[in-house]
């Protein structure tokens, strides 16, 4: 009887060995996975190449997809006209005022050095874009828009004229050439090899030199919450429905690009 329990006792001593010994391989196993860490994340890859970072070799856009005439913001580009409490329409000058740049857009907000090899890749890739219809803001400079023009604002109503600048979207995601190696591997992708996340808006500029966009005069009826809004704003940016989008107190008249003076 006594050999039997001792024998008991010493299949109960491996066991409890095994179970020992399992924590220490999972240990072993994630050693090698940690030593990935050291490879460049999609964030260091964004930041090096905005900064044009000396470990840099290259950044490139590579583009996936475009589109033409795609709209951007809707923009207030005039003071607002009172005509409230006014049982006729008003004939109102209005001064116009706005621009369009060449923009990154990337999910943390983004902004490439003038000089780094992105602005670079950039502005090729943009050049190729350009047609005979029109051009398109290949670098960051500024292209302005102004004018002078009376119009009718409606009885009862704000009147202000709105803007959106027709843009080349183009998609695509950043490939970074590091010169040093890391974990074995020079290229690296932000997002990722083959998304469609980072645009750049290139602005389209018709051969008169003139924005291409959508303007139009917006009439809102007063004490309507959406003129409230509009007065209480002041001159500050808020969002605006776009064109027709307002409601049933906004109207709202295109202007015609044909009664758009050529910008100098």
């Amino acid at each position: 009887m006594s050999r039997t329990g001792r024998a008991k006792s010493h299949r109960s001593k491996k066991k409890r060995i095994t179970l020992a010994l399992a924590p220490v391989a999972a240990l072993a196993v994630a050693v090698p996975l940690m030593n990935q860490a050291g490879a460049a994340t999609p964030s260091e890859v964004t930041a090096d190449c905005a900064s044009n970072s000396a470990g840099l070799a290259d950044c490139d856009f590579v583009p996936v997809q475009n589109k033409r005439n795609s709209l951007g913001p809707n923009q207030r580009v005039s003071a607002v006209t009172d005509n409230c409490g006014s049982t006729g329409t008003a004939s109102k000058s209005f001064k116009v005022s706005t621009s369009v740049s060449r923009t990154v857009q990337l999910e943390d907000g983004f902004v490439a050095a003038a000089d780094s090899k992105l602005a670079g890749s950039i502005f090729e890739i943009g050049v190729s874009f350009n047609t005979s219809e029109f051009n398109i803001t290949t670098d960051d400079k500024t292209t302005s828009l102004e004018l002078s023009r009376t119009d009718t604002v409606q009885a009862d109503s704000i009147g202000f004229f709105m803007w959106s600048a027709k843009r080349t979207d183009v998609s695509g995601f950043l490939r970074a050439t590091y010169n040093e190696a890391q974990d074995g591997q020079k290229v690296f992708f932000a997002p990722s090899e083959g998304a469609a996340t980072v645009h750049v808006f290139y602005p389209q500029i018709l051969k008169n030199g003139t924005p291409d966009g959508r303007l139009w005069l917006r009439n809102v009826k007063c004490g309507t919450p959406e003129a409230n809004g509009i007065v209480n704003s002041g001159n500050s940016l808020r969002a605006e429905p776009g064109f027709g989008e307002g409601g049933d107190n906004v109207t709202d008249v295109e202007i015609s690009p044909a009664d758009i003076p050529a910008q100098g």
